[in-house]
C-alpha cells in the first residue's frame, strides 16, 4: 500500500515543497510561542499561577 502512496506522490509535480513547509510552519510557530512564553510578565505569571487559591489567598500574596 506505502508502495502506491509513494509511486502517486511521485508523479505530483512540485511535491516536495510540503513537507519543506510543514516544517517551516511548525518552526515558526514553535519560536513564536517561545517568544511569547518567556516575554510574559513575572507579576501576570505570578497571578495566574494563585487563581486556584482564590482571591482572598491572592491579596494576602500581593500585600
Amino acid at each position: 500500500m506505502f508502495e502506491q502512496i509513494k509511486h502517486n506522490m511521485e508523479n505530483i509535480a512540485g511535491v516536495a515543497i510540503y513537507p519543506i513547509l510543514s516544517l517551516l510552519i511548525f518552526f515558526l510557530f514553535f519560536v513564536g510561542l517561545s517568544l511569547w512564553v518567556f516575554s510574559y510578565k513575572k507579576e501576570k505569571i505570578n497571578e495566574l499561577s494563585n487563581i486556584p487559591f482564590g482571591n482572598e489567598n491572592l491579596n494576602d500574596i500581593q500585600n
